[in-house]
């Protein structure tokens, strides 16, 4: 048998779909939702979180669910920056560095980039004007220079890299968990201290295996989902303690 939340989800995405609450707009608030199904408040909050997990709706920290229309799935089956993925899909992005600076190098990421120096960089990146996700990336020390010489509002830094000095990132690992967002990350992203954030760490590498960067990513709840394709003969997905691991 269907959930109540599930059938009031299944109208409220086909009234999406059908342009009733158009791209943009706030959906009614939860008392609205409530009175027009006949349904408690819980039972409409349900619902609303189901549509938020599938991307359709998202709001700020405080304030009503705004309709972005369509799912936000970035696959896996190919390794996309960010900024590629935003492009091909269609929606408005963008990039902000809040701090950047020469270090040595930690023993894990000395062995994981082979660099006694590296470079750290925190960006925000937004997603349709909003602030959807943290970047902390640290740079192996060859290709710092490069990175160091773009602008702090670069768009994307995949396409910038290719363009100044040819960079293809050919290959990567995933590690997908979930974390709190810290003092920072709230600020950033505008949400309350304590919230559940989507976390992913990669792993660069260029065609010939050359380290290319290590990056702790931190997305807002409700603001992407990552998709997976596999089949019984080929799968990237594996379970590890603690932590979903992807390579891709």
């Amino acid at each position: 048998m269907v959930a109540r939340y599930e059938r009031i989800a299944a109208e409220l995405r086909d009234d999406i779909h059908a342009g009733v609450h158009p791209v943009g707009s706030q959906l009614p608030s939860e008392a609205e939702l409530a009175a027009r199904y006949d349904a408690a408040r819980g039972t409409v909050r349900q619902a609303v979180a189901v549509l938020v997990a599938e991307g359709l709706v998202g709001s700020r920290q405080g304030a009503r669910r705004i309709v972005l229309g369509r799912s936000r799935s970035q696959s896996f089956a190919e390794l996309h920056s960010f900024a590629q993925w935003a492009r091909a899909n269609g929606y408005r992005y963008g990039g902000q560095v809040i701090t950047q600076r020469r270090r040595a190098a930690s023993p894990a990421e000395a062995a994981r980039l082979g660099s006694a120096q590296i470079l750290e960089v925190l960006r925000l990146r937004t997603l349709e004007d909003e602030p959807v996700l943290v970047e902390r990336t640290v740079y192996a020390s060859w290709i710092a220079p490069a990175v160091e010489a773009l602008p702090a509002d670069c768009e994307s830094v995949s396409a910038a890299l290719y363009a100044s000095v040819g960079l293809v990132c050919a290959y990567g690992e995933h590690l997908i968990d979930a974390v709190s967002a810290g003092a920072q990350d709230a600020r950033l992203l505008g949400v309350r201290r304590g919230s559940p954030l989507l976390r992913q760490r990669r792993t660069t590498t260029t065609h010939e295996g050359k380290p290319v960067e290590w990056s702790e990513d931190r997305y807002r709840a409700g603001s992407v989902a990552f998709s997976i394709r596999n089949s019984i003969g080929a799968n990237p997905l594996t379970r590890e303690a603690g932590d979903l691991h992807f390579g891709a």
